[in-house]
């Protein structure tokens, strides 16, 4: 996750995680020219990892044991996660929960307002639309329109120009 715009970069799931499978994982959500300087993460893994992630030329950041106030945000991301998504589900397969994982971390990221923005939403592709008189009221013209995510869960809601 980036810290800056609350944006999830990657995620994946097993269920036995190792330093081998999670230098993989950084590879996969840091590009060769990613513009990033630290990684911060739990203390859990080997020195191999940070070795690992030093020679994709980021800085490891490591939390102390038992500290979740140290990564807050992260903690909070994975209690959203569980709240909005895994707490209403039993997941059959792993391909199910990472299916269902991907589709909550679009919503997360393009469509789940965040007060810590503003509010806004990490990935915003906001339209210009003209202002109106009042906060809370609709410019002449406008509708709403909702998409259902993560199979009617959770709504979607954009202004939409009506027809004519």
């Amino acid at each position: 996750m980036e810290l800056g715009t609350q944006r999830i970069l990657h995620q994946n799931v097993t269920a036995h995680p190792t330093a081998e499978w999670t230098l993989q994982q950084f590879r996969e959500a840091l590009p060769n020219d990613h513009p990033y300087r630290f990684v911060i993460r739990d203390s859990i893994f080997s020195k191999d990892l940070d070795r690992g992630v030093k020679a994709m030329g980021v800085r490891v950041l490591r939390t102390p044991v038992r500290a979740p106030k140290a990564n807050a945000v992260c903690e909070r991301v994975g209690r959203s996660l569980r709240r909005e998504c895994l707490d209403f589900l039993i997941p059959v397969t792993e391909r199910y929960l990472k299916m269902t994982i991907e589709e909550w971390r679009i919503h997360y990221n393009r469509g789940r307002p965040h007060s810590s923005l503003g509010p806004g939403v990490p990935e915003s592709k906001r339209d210009r639309i003209p202002a109106s008189g009042h906060r809370y009221m609709l410019p002449a013209g406008y509708g709403i329109a909702k998409t259902s995510v993560l199979g009617g869960l959770h709504g979607e809601y954009r202004r939409v120009k009506e027809a004519a």
